[in-house]
């Protein structure tokens, strides 16, 4: 039962981390990558459909993203999903491929960019705190019952905040990392 309910900690801990790591990853930093463009959907006949479905993203230079569509129908519904989006560029289309050109980030932004970034990370230990709240309520009801001692109970508590401390780092880590790449130059 105990093993069970650390295992069950560790999954969804793990899952915050996720969720944390591909918000991260859809912030602009220096350099663009295509992860930028993760969460943009495009009208597709109708349907609200990824545009990382709809079309390859390639990053041909720091600061330029190129969106080669599989389907040329599908042009117009992307240029313009891209242009309500809140990434500030505007997209440029050529008839074959669109070119997002990425001005440089100033230094204002980068600071704008950073309160984001910890912002998400917070949101993130949150979480995870959460399910360890949740967890030890769970080990908690497990003694009440009388299926664990109070010392294995003691124990169990001991492994979850492990788990915990080891999440909280990895997510200070990302944030660390996440800080250094935006307030490169």
């Amino acid at each position: 039962m105990i093993e069970e309910t650390l295992l069950e900690a560790e999954v969804k801990m793990d899952r915050a981390i996720q969720v944390a790591r591909d918000e991260l990853a859809g912030i602009r930093s220096g350099r663009v990558g295509p992860g930028l463009l993760q969460k943009i959907t495009v009208d597709y006949y109708g349907t609200a459909t990824p545009l990382l479905q709809l079309a390859s993203i390639s990053a041909p230079e720091a600061r330029l993203l190129v969106v080669n569509p599989y389907d040329r129908n599908a042009m117009a519904g992307i240029e313009k999903s891209l242009r309500n989006s809140d990434l500030g560029v505007n997209p440029s289309n050529d008839g074959q491929v669109i070119r997002l050109a990425f001005p440089p980030l100033t230094e204002e932004r980068r600071k704008q960019l950073v309160k984001m970034v910890r912002a998400r990370a917070e949101e993130a230990r949150v979480g995870i705190r959460n399910v360890r709240r949740h967890e030890k309520d769970a080990l908690e009801r497990l003694e009440r019952d009388g299926e664990i001692s109070q010392d294995e109970l003691r124990r169990a508590e001991q492994q979850l905040q492990q788990i915990t401390d080891k999440h909280v780092a990895d997510v200070d880590s990302m944030l660390q990392h996440k800080e250094q790449e935006l307030l490169e130059v």
